[in-house]
């Protein structure tokens, strides 16, 4: 759940395992997701044995919980609670019980993390009740006047009540960070899931998808505005920290910053869902950030550098170590980057929008950059250690001077400039041909010089790269090596060490739909969707294929944003053109 400023996730069993109070990145209040034994959480739930059954509202982020006891059915209805004027000045997280028959005995447990043993929690009463403190934050527990207190302390609160068929009930915690906290009436708190619900539907309803799996396509378009950051219009990569990407490995990241690839997909994305407000505020993020920070990978979601890594003493998810803050791609240079930005641009001025002069003179200043670095090494799209000419980077490079030709010669950029991009768009093209194609392996490789593959150059075809006979070849050597049921590695080795990546997936039904091979996009999606882990819809960064468990950060961008382009790709892109490709339909020449 979120409200556009902060997010949460709950656990099957009524726990809040996870919440930053009061942004997305800032210290969590609640970390029992990474400290099962000391961390902190809030969970209601019956005190009896009881059953599980839980889903979103349709076209909407507030959650509903059925628990099924021996005595009772009681639905839980949860919501990260704004206001119809946007979001409130603290965080308001509010859970309404109501019994659906019979009576139960419901009780609410919150615990206080120490976060990492850096803070002490303590508990203030004062006339208008019990506040307590979590280093710099502060909040307060609300409850309806069927609970009654068991338990109260500087570490825990435990409340109890018994609720009858018809009867309703509110727990809800308010908090915020360095500053006086209101704190409104239980009734209000009440009220406005409501209120957030018909916001969050109403946001829906502009939705511009009428294809296929339209539930699947609601909620990635619902789990990427929660990681919208509202206050910068930022998109964050995901709400998590160090949710391994292999059970007891080391592969453990921070993605709780926003990348420059992340917001070029998600502009692409809300435009073509016709979310214009959103796809400007990314854009306007981005431009901001090069302007005031340079041209970095990823940035805080404020704007500022991201941190370097540190390790906190925490045991991590089932063991998983280490567990940390900060992001080392904050000091890599990838020329995605340079693609992502035109891309982004690009399809903002195709939208109908247009470009100021101070954004027109930021993006010739970056294409000419491109121009000079891109026979440079770099770490990839995969921010790896070992510097290469990888594949993608360079055909990330071609992407962005193809783009900002389009863009000059359409009058959005200086038209001087048209004649040395287009020379060095045609030399890149050429270098990756005669240095990243493999005769042997018929397909482009990881980078010059290796005979290994990479899933991500399925994303040259959506970029309109022009070798289509190559990338439809790359694409076939992808699915024979890297590819087990639906589910696809990154690139060659990635097995022994992460799960499969879920983008990936939707990254190759895309590439063979641009390829004309539609029989083949269609069929993976249906397996892929048949096969996703069980769940509320939302996706993690990779999938366990042997035990089809989630692996990784999540909610996670990437995976939502594949999903999306993939479906208005293969059903409305196709609708709208008309077309209706079988597989294996004749290619375009190189």
């Amino acid at each position: 759940m979120g409200d556009g400023k902060t997010l949460a996730l709950l656990a099957p069993d009524g726990a809040v395992a996870w919440w930053c109070v009061p942004d997305l990145d800032s210290p969590p209040l609640f970390d029992s997701l990474l400290d099962s034994s000391n961390g902190g959480f809030f969970t209601l739930q019956p005190v009896e044995a009881f059953r599980v059954d839980r889903h979103y509202r349709e076209n909407s982020n507030v959650l509903e919980t059925t628990f099924t006891t021996a005595s009772g059915v009681v639905r839980v209805t949860e919501s990260m609670n704004s206001t119809l004027a946007g979001r409130l000045p603290w965080c308001e997280l509010a859970r309404r019980l109501e019994v659906l028959s019979g009576s139960v005995r419901m009780r609410v447990r919150l615990v206080f993390g120490t976060r990492a043993e850096t803070v002490s929690p303590w508990l203030e009463q004062n006339e208008n009740g019990t506040v307590f403190h979590v280093g710099a934050v502060l909040g307060m527990l609300r409850a309806s006047a069927h609970f009654h207190t068991l338990e109260k302390n500087d570490h825990s609160i435990t409340l109890e009540a018994a609720l009858h068929a018809g009867e309703r009930g509110l727990v809800a915690i308010v908090a915020g960070e360095a500053q006086p906290l209101g704190v409104p009436s239980v009734e209000d708190i009440d009220r406005r899931i409501d209120l957030g619900d018909q916001a969050w539907q109403t946001w829906t309803k502009n939705l511009r998808y009428d294809g296929p799996y339209r539930k699947q396509m609601v909620r990635s378009a619902l789990a990427l505005k929660l990681l919208l950051f509202s206050p910068s219009g930022a998109i964050a990569a995901a709400g998590t920290t160090s949710l391994p990407e292999k059970i007891g490995g080391k592969r453990n990241y921070d993605y709780r910053y926003a990348w420059v690839r992340d917001a070029a997909y998600t502009l692409d994305a809300f435009l073509r869902l016709n979310q214009i407000p959103e796809a400007q505020a990314a854009l306007a993020w981005l431009v901001a950030r090069l302007d005031e920070e340079g041209l970095k990978v990823c940035y805080c979601l404020n704007g500022t550098q991201v941190p370097p890594v540190a390790a906190l003493e925490l045991p991590g998810y089932e063991g998983s170590q280490p567990v940390v803050t900060g992001n080392a791609a904050g000091e890599q240079h990838q020329h995605g980057i340079y693609g992502d930005i035109f891309q982004a641009a690009s399809l903002f001025v195709e939208s109908g929008s247009v470009l100021d002069q101070s954004t027109g003179s930021t993006l010739s200043r970056i294409a000419d950059e491109c121009a000079d670095r891109w026979h440079q090494k770099d770490s990839g799209i995969w921010e790896l250690e070992e510097l290469q000419h990888y594949t993608m980077s360079k055909i990330s490079c071609w992407q962005a001077l193809y783009r900002a030709v389009q863009l000059a010669e359409k009058g959005h950029l200086p038209s001087t400039c048209i004649p040395r991009w287009s020379r060095e768009r045609d030399r890149i093209e050429a270098w990756v041909n005669e240095h990243c194609w493999s005769e042997k392996r018929q397909a482009y490789t990881f980078y010059a010089g290796s005979d290994r593959l990479d899933a991500s150059l399925t994303l040259a075809a959506y970029f309109g790269f022009t070798q289509k006979k190559r990338l439809s070849l790359t694409c076939t050597a992808l699915q024979k090596e890297l590819q087990h049921g639906p589910w696809i590695y990154r690139f060659s080795g990635a097995e022994n060490q992460e799960g499969a990546f879920l983008a990936c997936t939707f990254w190759l039904a895309t590439a063979l739909a641009k390829l004309g091979r539609q029989g083949e996009a269609t069929h993976l999606m249906d397996e892929a969707f048949a096969q996703l882990p069980a769940g509320v819809g939302v996706l993690s960064e990779m999938v366990d294929v042997k035990t089809g468990d989630a692996l990784g950060n999540l909610p996670q961008g990437l995976s939502h944003l594949a999903v999306v382009h993939a479906l208005l790709t293969i059903y409305q892109d196709r609708a709208a053109n008309g077309t209706n490709a079988p597989a294996g339909v004749a290619l375009p020449s190189e």
